[in-house]
């Protein structure tokens, strides 16, 4: 269970393919992940999803632990059977969302930056954003969470340390990582021999946008010889230059026998430079959330539907797309369910935003394939605009 197969490397670059074996299915990648926050990838059902092609998707340790409680989840079955997906799931370990839903309190770090967490070293204590009571997420709990949960692949539990922090709170943000997977892991272990229901725990390298972090996390991170590496604390604020540099620094020192997945990341134009960078997996609320917006993608770039030029516009968002919503209704009417804020358009937009993710990642996968992933990377990015 849980092996990953290296089925084509590029000749240039660190690009390939592969497929990662689950207890429900395998995972062909390079892969994009849609985001089911609260066991639902927001307007879209089950089928919907089976439909677009997606192979897994993403749930959020946090939002259902806050509610409605991994316990009920459990007792209703666990994800799967709960939200009717028979493919993989991954749950991250609800660290991100502690350090950013966690309402104000007044806390500091040593920098004096005000967190809405308390951190120590055993975890983090944080108010709910529904309702205001205060929790204390460790190590152990955020793993016990996820086994209730039932996912494919966990995460283990890490501090996203704040983008302004200074270079010595990153460290000891890294450090207190390291220490919190070791337990992880243990934890994990533990639990994994009580249940028949494998799950893949996957560590998690931060350091922020400094090198020799970096470095010395990732080596850290592949020493848990776990069945994959994640990378965490990227695109939250720091530049493209500085993301793909944390990533060259990263990559090497991750065993390449193993999947790499890059945390919140998903733009055409991210997905495209970080396969190109060795990265295998991805996930991110961009596409879902920008069309529930009114953005859309075509091979040009990024526009909005509410643009007065699609007013009375017949044609479809994409020319060619084969996706339910271009095959179907126009410009003109969407931007009118847009206006509107009818549900049936922000449906719609999130089909079509999905689908022209997943439709490239699957191009992405054949192009890899053919050793012609850099002409199909250069010709992509000649047209396309990141935002219109």
């Amino acid at each position: 269970m849980f092996e990953f197969e290296v089925k084509h490397s590029s000749k240039e670059g660190n690009s390939r393919t592969g497929t990662f074996k689950t207890a429900h299915g395998d995972i062909n990648t390079p892969i994009f992940m849609p985001v089911g926050t609260k066991a639902t990838v927001k307007t879209l059902s089950s089928e919907d999803l089976k439909d677009l092609g997606a192979e897994v998707i993403l749930a959020n340790t946090y939002h259902l632990y806050m509610r409605p409680g991994e316990k009920l989840i459990k007792e209703m079955g666990q994800l799967h059977k709960w939200m009717n997906w028979d493919k993989p799931i991954l749950t991250d370990s609800g660290g991100f969302q502690v350090f950013s839903l966690g309402q104000k309190k007044t806390y500091a770090n040593k920098n004096g930056i005000n967190l809405k967490v308390r951190i120590d070293e055993q975890g983090v204590e944080f108010k709910s954003h529904i309702d205001g009571s205060i929790h204390y997420l460790t190590p152990e709990k955020a793993t016990q969470i996820q086994h209730d949960l039932g996912a494919d692949i966990i995460m283990t539990f890490d501090e996203c340390a704040p983008a302004d922090s200074s270079k010595e709170y990153f460290e000891a943000a890294m450090k207190r990582t390291h220490n919190w997977a070791l337990k992880c892991k243990e934890e994990h272990e533990k639990l994994s021999e009580e249940t028949d229901r494998p799950q893949a725990l996957f560590p998690i390298v931060q350091g922020g946008v400094y090198n020799d972090l970096r470095i010395k996390s990732a080596k850290f991170i592949n020493s848990l010889d776990q069945p994959g590496n994640a990378i965490g604390g990227l695109s939250v604020g720091e530049s493209r230059e500085e993301m793909h540099e944390m990533i060259e620094s990263t990559v090497p020192h991750l065993d390449r026998k193993k999947p790499v997945y890059l945390m919140g990341v998903g733009t055409p134009t991210d997905l495209l430079e970080c396969v190109d960078r060795g990265i295998d997996m991805f996930d991110c609320v961009h596409p879902t959330r920008m069309g529930r917006h009114g953005a859309f993608w075509t091979l040009n770039g990024r526009y909005s539907i509410k643009n007065e030029q699609f007013k009375r516009d017949s044609s479809p968002l994409q020319e060619n797309c084969k996706c339910t919503t271009c095959k179907n209704y126009s410009r003109s009417y969407l931007r009118h369910l847009i206006f509107e804020k009818e549900i049936l358009g922000l449906r719609l937009m999130t089909i079509h935003n999905l689908h022209f993710l997943l439709n490239l990642m699957r191009k992405i996968r054949e192009s890899i394939n053919a050793d012609e992933f850099k002409k199909f990377k250069k010709d992509f990015l000649k047209t396309f605009h990141q935002r219109k």
